[in-house]
């Protein structure tokens, strides 16, 4: 009876005992989040870079078609006009302006819309 006894209670002082050794979560300051932002704003870039090299310079570097080149601001000023989102979903979804033609995915459907998304942030942050 003793032994019946005695599990239980040492199971759940155990578990009291070990509950009070874990210290509290200390709250996640705002230079902590803006931090862990950055760099997954960097991240994309850098994911970007590699999806335009291997995709979007054919193009882009070359201006075929009217593709505006990264880093020239007079042709992307129209382009970012409505907002990158609505450049992205372009890109993602293919469009024909007055200016030129932008095949959906830039003509690789195997891109995911995130990948797609990442290059157009790259293209963009080279206006700044």
């Amino acid at each position: 009876m003793t032994m019946k006894f005695f599990t239980p209670v040492f199971i759940i002082v155990s578990l009291f005992c070990l509950g009070s050794c874990n210290p509290e979560k200390l709250p996640v300051s705002d230079e902590v989040l803006e931090s862990k932002a950055e760099a997954l704003a960097e991240r994309k870039i850098e994911e970007g870079k590699k999806i335009y090299e291997s995709n979007c310079a054919g193009c882009h570097d070359s201006g075929v078609s009217g593709a505006p080149k990264p880093g020239d601001k007079e042709a992307w000023r129209e382009r970012l006009a409505p907002g990158v989102a609505v450049m992205v979903k372009k890109s993602i979804e293919g469009y024909e302006g007055k200016t030129g033609v932008m095949p959906p995915k830039g003509g690789n459907s195997t891109l995911t819309d995130e990948e797609v998304s990442n290059a157009v942030d790259f293209m963009t942050v080279k206006l700044k």
